[in-house]
């Protein structure tokens, strides 16, 4: 079992082409270019390294794509590889080439480019897979608001303006205590007057009264 699937995303190469096939089935045919991040081996940088990628859209989504789609559109691929072979009528010689048949379109370029070139909304008979951005609804503008400017309340204008407090009188001062008056020095007692020793009579005596 092989799968045969393709997830691409890139810008258009060149403004799609429209054609019609002998049955009357339109076929788109367009180009994407696809970065590749690599390496310079000699600077070192990191690189963009673009593949060119063919792609062809068939059916009824063919014509909105083309109005729709142009040169440097940026979109995600999805679809299946197919490899055709045919003979070029000028030259007669055999030519090849494989490209991508797309089932799926989503559309990454920013939106106000997508509403300068018109926007698409495909049919109900045109199947789910392709992905379209809508129109732009434009958004009710909302009603003017009335403004209106409240008045200003008025001062209220008083019969009689409030009294102020009657200021607090001053606390009476304190009357300081009358200063102790220093007490009067205390007098030293009177000296006690010892009596005057009374030094006896000297007796007179001499060595003759002295009996032996």
């Amino acid at each position: 079992m092989s799968i045969n699937r393709v997830n691409i995303s890139g810008n258009l190469t060149r403004d799609p082409e429209l054609r019609s096939l002998p049955s009357g089935t339109q076929v788109l045919s367009f180009g994407v270019a696809v970065n590749d991040r690599v390496r310079n081996q000699t600077t070192g940088n990191w690189e963009d390294r673009p593949n060119y990628v063919d792609c062809v859209v068939f059916g009824n989504r063919a014509e909105p794509l083309n109005r729709f789609l142009s040169k440097g559109s940026k979109v995600a691929i999805e679809g299946k590889l197919r490899w055709s072979q045919w003979q070029d009528k000028q030259t007669g010689s055999n030519r090849s080439k494989l490209e991508v048949v797309v089932d799926q379109v989503e559309f990454l370029s920013p939106r106000d480019q997508d509403q300068q070139q018109g926007g698409y909304q495909p049919s109900a008979s045109q199947g789910q897979g392709y992905q379209q951005p809508s129109y732009a609804t434009p958004q009710a503008q909302p009603a003017p608001q009335t403004q209106q400017q409240a008045p200003q309340a008025q001062p209220v204008q008083q019969a009689t303006q409030a009294q102020s407090a009657p200021q607090a009188q001053p606390a009476p001062q304190v009357q300081q205590a009358p200063q102790a008056q220093p007490a009067p020095p205390v007098q030293a007692a009177p000296e006690v007057q010892s009596p005057p020793v009374q030094t006896p009579p000297s007796a007179d005596i001499y060595d003759t009264d002295i009996p032996f």
